[in-house]
């Protein structure tokens, strides 16, 4: 018999989920709209950007995979998604391995990390259940 996961694993993964959303609209949207209103390429191109992204991600993705194990042991293949959706996303924010890596790691990540809490979400049998 399954328990319920608490609201606040769900509201963690929600939230990771909307942030690698975010994540790809800053990567994939907003570059093509900064060629169209100056004002957005200052944000678009904003190194800074990556780093807040990764600083959110990390302790999101860390606090929600950590209270849905203590529920209910987490699958190896979840928290190989994580770390890889995690790891692309810091090597998006560094100037190292090379600039043109820069939007396909940070997609890559983010789609990974987003698969992850998706998965952790889905993996509840009441998780879309109301509170």
């Amino acid at each position: 018999m399954s328990r319920k996961p608490p609201t606040s694993v769900r509201l963690f993964d929600f939230a990771a989920i909307s942030l690698s959303g975010l994540c790809l609209l800053h990567c994939l949207a907003l570059p093509v709209l900064a060629a169209f209103l100056p004002l957005l390429a200052v944000w678009a191109e904003a190194e800074w950007v990556h780093a807040a992204f990764v600083a959110f991600a990390l302790p999101l993705t860390g606090t929600a995979l950590w209270r849905a194990h203590r529920q209910r042991p987490l699958p190896l293949g979840l928290i190989v998604l994580a770390v890889g959706g995690l790891t692309g996303l810091l090597l998006g924010a560094l100037p190292w391995p090379a600039e043109s890596l820069e939007v396909p790691l940070t997609v890559a990540g983010s789609l990974m990390l987003a698969s992850a809490h998706l998965w952790n979400w889905k993996r509840h049998p009441h998780a879309h259940a109301a509170s």
